[in-house]
């Protein structure tokens, strides 16, 4: 009996996956905390052999180098890769030896990087599972432009023959276990679903339902901007990431936080949108850790910049934490726990909230051409279909483009709330004045308001 546990980082859409017959247990793609894992190990009482990396990632710093460390467990990655450190290099057609009746066959599967492997489970001698990594998702597949828009091409044609050289050589009931997919913009379209099997992708796949200049038109077509912290995530990966240090960071005075926020270093509060805007420290930044708080503050911190966190409890500054070190925001600065009164002497910032109704109305009694309406979705989603006249800033560019922002008072919105609160509160630290609109985009034509359709866009 093999049982294959996953390990959700629902924060970043990621999957990690520990296989174990009883006895050993092997790891794949496993995330920077390391301590999930750990634990498992030590309740189940079982001894972890390998450690197995799909490809060098571009989306996380892992955790795969210390957990082989601490374990004594092989580390292994594709021979091809390189990296700053001793490991286990395997190719296409190796088998590793978990156990005797616990084997793992190693299938090339370029596509999602060059280098990228596929592993097959067997358990006495029958495919239980094959984990795809960033290959194969669940009616989708990896994106293949995050080594450089240069390599997308080639690499979605190796994508396409990768998924078919899969079916190809796996039975049809073969369960498919990826790493990205469920959120993650290492996904070259939205994934569908929480469980698959290889049979079920051959209907459903475009790359297995296309064929492959139709498969490169369309995955290259659906592209889209990715975090910017990603350019960070390779090289962490190949030099071998440090332990991961999750004490409290030191605790911040309102005095200490103003002068953080004076000197231009970021405090983030880690409140909802809502509670920010009903009441928040002058200067400070909103990401709520009800939203996929990493990803954001990742693609817009500044790399390198002093982070304080600000949370309503340590249980929410600690998750903090452990969401950042999966990127490699280390350490913070400082923190600071409690509520508005106690992170400054200063009065309370706040704005309105409001609903798409309460814009319609607006834009009825004052015009669209005198109402700002600041849309912070991706290139995509605009395109998809946007409110006329709405000046067009994704929420990853707006603190390069706050002098693209006409004059007045700003309407901001996206899809359903999250990225207009973090854009909102980039806009009020600026000194301008904001409504935000918390609601779901979806609504805009049932409310009354005009939307451009995706034909004229």
């Amino acid at each position: 009996m093999v049982d294959v546990i996953t390990i959700e980082t629902p924060g970043l859409g990621d999957r990690s996956y520990l296989v174990t017959d009883g006895e050993v247990a092997v790891v794949i793609d496993p995330q920077r905390d390391i301590d999930r894992i750990t634990t498992l190990l030590r309740e189940r009482d079982l001894r972890l052999t390998h450690v197995l990396e799909t490809h060098v990632h571009n989306d996380y710093v892992t955790g795969g180098y210390q957990l082989a460390r601490v374990t004594g467990a092989a580390y292994v990655l594709n021979s091809l890769d390189r990296l700053e450190f001793e490991h286990t290099g395997v190719g296409d057609g190796d088998v590793l030896e978990a156990s005797p009746s616990l084997r793992i066959r190693v299938l090339a599967t370029p596509g999602h990087t060059f280098t990228h492997l596929a592993y097959v489970l067997e358990h006495r001698g029958e495919t239980v599972g094959v984990f795809t990594g960033g290959s194969l998702l669940f009616g989708s597949t990896g994106r293949p432009d995050l080594l450089g828009a240069q390599h997308a091409h080639e690499l979605a044609r190796h994508q396409h023959a990768s998924a078919h050289r899969l079916v190809e050589q796996l039975p049809p009931g073969t369960p498919v276990h990826p790493t990205h997919g469920f959120g993650s913009f290492c996904s070259a379209t939205q994934t569908e679903g929480t469980s698959s099997t290889l049979g079920e992708e051959t209907g459903r796949n475009p790359a297995l339902t296309l064929d492959l200049e139709d498969y490169i038109a369309q995955t290259l077509r659906g592209l889209d901007d990715h975090p910017a912290y990603y350019a960070h995530m390779g090289p962490a990966n190949a030099a071998g990431p440090a332990p991961v240090d999750l004490s409290p960071p030191a605790r911040a005075d309102a005095a200490q936080l103003r002068t953080r926020i004076e000197a231009g270093e970021w405090v983030v509060d880690l409140r909802s949108g809502k509670a920010f805007a009903a009441g928040h420290v002058p200067g400070t930044l909103n990401f709520g850790l009800d939203g996929p708080f990493v990803t954001y503050l990742g693609w817009l911190l500044p790399w390198g910049t002093p982070l304080t966190l600000l949370g309503r409890t340590p249980e929410q500054v600690a998750q903090a934490q452990r969401e950042l070190v999966r990127i490699g925001v280390d350490r913070p600065a400082a923190a600071a726990t409690g509520d508005v009164e106690e992170w400054s002497d200063r009065p309370a910032g706040t704005f309105p909230v409001a609903d798409l109704e309460a814009l319609r109305e607006h834009v009825e009694r004052h015009g669209e051409r005198r109402t700002v309406v600041l849309d912070v979705r991706r290139d995509q989603e605009y395109r998809s279909g946007h409110l006329p006249g709405a000046v067009h800033i994704p929420v990853h560019e707006l603190l390069d483009r706050l002098e693209d922002v006409p004059a007045g008072q700003v309407w901001v919105h996206c899809a359903g709330g999250y990225r207009a609160s973090i854009a909102a509160s980039v806009l009020v630290a600026a000194g301008r004045d904001v409504v935000v609109v918390d609601d779901d985009f979806g609504r805009a034509r049932q409310v009354g308001l005009d939307v451009v359709p995706p034909r004229a866009a």
